[in-house]
């Protein structure tokens, strides 16, 4: 076969088919040995299957720009399409980068589930895994764009004429980007020396609530209600926040009751300790009722009870509260809190 005879562009367009078919093939065949190959270990296995699709691009791409680069250079825009697949294949590369690091991340947070009791270590790794793994896709995704921009030739000039000026403009663009940098910055702070974490019960601006998430520019607090309160990263950096669940996930909760003086403590404290054994919520491990202040007309009693987290110790002061209100109605009536007045002294004619 004669092939002088075809026009310039059809053995090049039958060999870039080909190969972007055989990449296809050996894409598929390469998934499926890797899939059965990462079953004994997890993490791989998920990586293997985060990238599944952006191998599926890269493959092809860089077969068809080692046919392209093997092409004539006297073919009509065969430099446009170097280009241009190029520039894809980049843009393919930083999406696999990506999805490895995505699928790591994945595969970390799958080995420490947080629905068990002490999850406070798989809460630590899932925050620092979120959170290197949004900052590392950061990095690569600005990687990536940088190497699509030198690869314009107006680009480089462009920077070589930016360098020239590198005072005023760095001046001016590290002030631009400082939000950006600021909060990069705060996110490896807080996923190295974690402040707070996923799924951490914060008191911020006044609203209570546990941290959802956590992005590379924002942290999204989950408020009681059911809002969702979004703050910036660098605001836990420069502000100091109550963390509930810094160390532990239990709590101690108080509850506070005002009673008359002539009541009886003993009983109170013996109807306590009863009613807390029997709450689901409870511990076990303090219950305790105390005399904490008084006024002229009423003595302050504060019940201490603990609880393995925050929505539970709620819970269990909410019940408690309510137990010892119905026992002191039943049975010390006359003992809560009343308003005495002296009738003589209110009589000018007893005066």
């Amino acid at each position: 076969m004669d092939f002088s005879t075809f026009p310039p562009w059809a053995i090049t367009a039958l060999a870039a088919f080909a190969a972007a078919l055989a990449a296809l093939v050996a894409h598929r065949i390469a998934w499926l040995v890797l899939l059965r190959i990462t079953l004994p270990t997890p993490l791989m296995h998920t990586v293997v299957q985060a990238c599944s699709r952006a191998a599926r691009a890269v493959l092809p791409l860089l077969a068809l720009q080692l046919v392209w680069q093997a092409a004539p250079d006297d073919l009509r825009w065969i430099n446009n399409i170097r280009h241009f697949n190029g520039l894809a294949l980049i843009a393919a590369l930083t999406w696999l980068a990506s999805a490895a690091i995505g699928g790591v991340a994945d595969g970390v947070i799958a080995r420490h589930p947080v629905d068990v009791a002490d999850n406070l270590q798989a809460r630590r790794i899932h925050t620092q895994a979120r959170v290197l793994s949004r900052t590392a896709m950061f990095i690569a995704l600005l990687a990536g764009v940088s190497l699509m921009l030198m690869t314009f030739p107006g680009a480089r000039q462009v920077g070589a004429s930016l360098l020239a000026s590198a005072g005023v403009v760095g001046i001016v663009a590290g002030i631009a980007a400082r939000p950006v940098f600021s909060n990069l910055i705060a996110g490896l702070q807080i996923a190295l020396s974690q402040p707070i974490r996923i799924d951490d019960v914060l008191i911020v601006e006044n609203e209570w609530g546990r941290v959802e998430e956590i992005t590379g520019s924002y942290v999204v607090l989950r408020i009681w209600d059911d809002r969702r309160l979004i703050i910036p990263l660098q605001w836990f950096i420069e502000h100091p926040f109550q963390n509930w669940t810094r160390t532990s996930s239990a709590l101690l909760g108080t509850v506070f009751l005002n009673v008359d003086f002539t009541m009886p403590l003993a009983p109170l404290r013996a109807e306590l300790e009863r009613i807390v054994k029997t709450m689901p919520e409870w511990d076990g491990r303090v219950v305790k009722l105390q005399v904490t202040d008084t006024t002229e007309r009423t003595m302050q009693l504060r019940i201490l009870v603990t609880a393995q987290s925050a929505g539970l110790a709620f819970d269990l002061r909410c019940k408690v509260r309510e137990a010892m209100i119905d026992f002191m109605q039943r049975e010390y009536p006359r003992q809560l809190p009343t308003l005495r007045l002296d009738a003589t002294a209110a009589d000018p004619a007893t005066a």
